[in-house]
Formats: C-alpha cells, sequence, structure tokens
C-alpha cells in the first residue's frame, strides 16, 4: 500500500493540505475533521459521481456536522455555465447557509470549479473543500484556487482565485474512470514534465503505461509530482501575473479547440490539452527557439500513449484558422488584442511569448495544413 502523501500550497495565512494517496474517502473524518466539525456541511456531486461516493461519504462524516446537506447538478462540461450556477446558487441558499458554512466538491473538474466559484460568492466568499474524483481534477483542476465557469465567448472566462481549505486527492477513485478519462488527466500530467521537469518527463516516458494502469506507488507518485510542481508555482504568484502562466503551456491551443468544439462532450480538456502541446513545440520548432528533435519526442509520447497531437486529430479539426485566433484573442494571456503563447525553449523549459502576430499564426496554422477561410 502507498503511504499518504501530504503537500502543503504555501499561501501564507491561507495555506492549505493536500492528501494523496488510495482510499483516504473511507478515512475522510479522519482529514475533515479539523475542517468541519460543529460546522454546516453541504455536500456538492454530479449526478454520475454522486450515486457512486455520496451515499458512504455522507455517512463517515455525519457524525462530525451540525447539518449536512447534499446537492446534485448535470454532468457534463455543460454545466461549468451561468445557469447552473445560479441555480446551485439558489438551491444553496433556500437550505439556509451562515459565513461558518463550507460546500464539498466531490467530483471532477467541473464539480470542483463549479462549487468554487459559487463559495467565492455566497456571502461573498464560504469555505470549500475539494474531493476530486477525476485525475484531471487531482493534478490540476482542484490545486491552485482558480474557479469559474465558461461563457459563450470562451472557456473559463467568469470567474474568481477563491482557494480552497483542503484537498483529499483519493487515487483509488480513479479506477471507476473510463480509459478516456484517464487520458484525459495523464495529458495535465505530461504537461509538468514538459514545462518545468524534463526528469519526470522521461520517468513518464518509462512509467506511462503503470500510471493509466493505476499502479499505486506510479500513479502517487504522478498525481505527488504534479501536485508539487503546481502548488510551487501557485505559491510565487497565486493570481497569474508572472509564472503561473507558464501552466498554461499548449492550453490558448486547447481553449480555442475546445471553444469551437462548443463544451459538447465530443472534446475532454485534456485531448484539447494534448494537441496543444505538440502545436506549442511545433510552434517553438518553427520560431527556431526549440530543436525538433524535442517537438519529435513529444509527438512520439503522445501518440504511444492514445492521445492526440495535433489539431487535424480533434473532432473540431476542420474550423478555420480565423474561427481558432478570434477564439484565441478571448485568452486571458492576450493583452489589447495581442496575443500571447507559453511556447517552450526545450523540454523542461517552457517560456511567454507575447506579441505573436496574426500572420504569423496564421502561417504556422497554414503549414499545418489548417485552412485559411
Amino acid at each position: 500500500m502507498s503511504p499518504v502523501e501530504k503537500i502543503i500550497v504555501g499561501l501564507e495565512e491561507r495555506s492549505y493540505p493536500i492528501f494523496i494517496g488510495p482510499d483516504l474517502l473511507k478515512e475522510a473524518d479522519t482529514y475533515l475533521a479539523d475542517f468541519i466539525s460543529d460546522r454546516q456541511v453541504i455536500i456538492i456531486s454530479d449526478t454520475i459521481i454522486g450515486p457512486l461516493y455520496q451515499g458512504s461519504f455522507t455517512k463517515k462524516i455525519t457524525p462530525l456536522c451540525t447539518r449536512l446537506g447534499n446537492l446534485f447538478v448535470p454532468a457534463g462540461e455543460a454545466s461549468k455555465s451561468l445557469s447552473a450556477y445560479n441555480t446551485l446558487c439558489e438551491e444553496i441558499l433556500n437550505i439556509g447557509i451562515d459565513r461558518k458554512t463550507v460546500l464539498i466538491a466531490l467530483g471532477g473538474g467541473v464539480i470542483g470549479d463549479l462549487v468554487g466559484f459559487v463559495a467565492a460568492s455566497l456571502l461573498r466568499g464560504i469555505d470549500f473543500i475539494q474531493i476530486p474524483t477525476s485525475l484531471l481534477a487531482q493534478v490540476d483542476s482542484s490545486v491552485g484556487g482558480k474557479t469559474g465557469i465558461n461563457a459563450t465567448a470562451g472557456k473559463n472566462l467568469i470567474g474568481a482565485f477563491h482557494q480552497p481549505k483542503l484537498i483529499l486527492a483519493d487515487t483509488s477513485l480513479l479506477s471507476t474512470l473510463p480509459k478516456r478519462e484517464l487520458l484525459s488527466g495523464y495529458a495535465e500530467i505530461v504537461t509538468y514534465g514538459l514545462l518545468g521537469d524534463a526528469e519526470f518527463f522521461s520517468w513518464l516516458e518509462e512509467n506511462w503505461s503503470n500510471v493509466l494502469s493505476l499502479k499505486q506507488d506510479q500513479i502517487v507518485f504522478a498525481v505527488k509530482r504534479s501536485c508539487e510542481m503546481k502548488a510551487d508555482i501557485v505559491a510565487k504568484d497565486e493570481t497569474e501575473t508572472g509564472i503561473r502562466a507558464l501552466l498554461n503551456l499548449g492550453h490558448t491551443f486547447a481553449h480555442a479547440f475546445e471553444a469551437v468544439g462548443r463544451y459538447n462532450g465530443d472534446l475532454l480538456h485534456g485531448e484539447a490539452v494534448a494537441a496543444g502541446l505538440g502545436l506549442a513545440f511545433d510552434f517553438s520548432v518553427a520560431k527556431q527557439i526549440c530543436k525538433p528533435e524535442d517537438a519529435l519526442r513529444v509527438h512520439a509520447h503522445l501518440m504511444e500513449v492514445g492521445l492526440p497531437d495535433d489539431y487535424s486529430a480533434l473532432p473540431a479539426g476542420k474550423a478555420a484558422v480565423s474561427t481558432l485566433i478570434k477564439h484565441m484573442k478571448k485568452d486571458k494571456k492576450a493583452i489589447a488584442g495581442n496575443l500571447t503563447f507559453i511556447l517552450t525553449h526545450k523540454i523542461g523549459e517552457a517560456c511567454v511569448m507575447p506579441n505573436i502576430s496574426e500572420n504569423e499564426l496564421t502561417t504556422f496554422f497554414m503549414a499545418k495544413g489548417v485552412n485559411h477561410v
């Protein structure tokens, strides 16, 4: 049995722990006691995850709480919307809350992002806890306090920075995930190696099969290393005014692909990120700041594990360059309409590249065979 790992996200008075390991939900009362005892708690999950875990979890923590409620939202990316946000806020307010109420997000990235934004908003900010049940949420979206919902204009454009009080990453919960969902989360794990830890990427090249097979030693290490890297960056740049932008390697491309796909479920976030990673390295090569062999190595790994490595492999892969650029201009890193990308000097060394012109990006996409109009 893998030992339970503990990481601290260091944000002074708002610091919080991340616990990582198998079967943590079975001991949830132990880990959550300091945060929920003698307080009202509302557990929020979706219609798929809730029935799997909410009953046993509720039974475990009920003795600690003064009052416990359960709410469900529809499963899927569509719940990261203004309408779902409004409905959830009203449901919670109808239950009746005070400033000591704690929300628990039990689910994947959609639940974590939505519940975090609701927690940031209600009574101008109440506590919440993340219990991520997907690999993508455990290594990425649950960590760092980015909460929010999607807009028609683009992904995650409405939200707030609101840090959780605790993250409980139970790696045993990943056994219920379909392979496609595991791969989606794995794309974010790969991102960490590519942006800042070449040795970790090399380890993934050797151990990816065991990670995706959920061998506990390997999956716990992969989740831990990912969380360590993100926690370190968040502690240095909580609100993304500097180095936190490096976490978006591949994501400017990815968010445009998701916007083209209208978040309808045909394209998972990690699939879009994987294609974005391949393109980020290709664009770095085109700008002559990265060696071609590094890009080839990235493409080879993505293809070996079964992830898309290029735009043409995606369901949205027929959209025109002009459509993609329109969405990229709404990216949060864009300033005064100028495009900013996270590119790379080599595997393990990402960099911020501002002031990318539309012409340069159009030329790059057309060289990749994407239609201009």
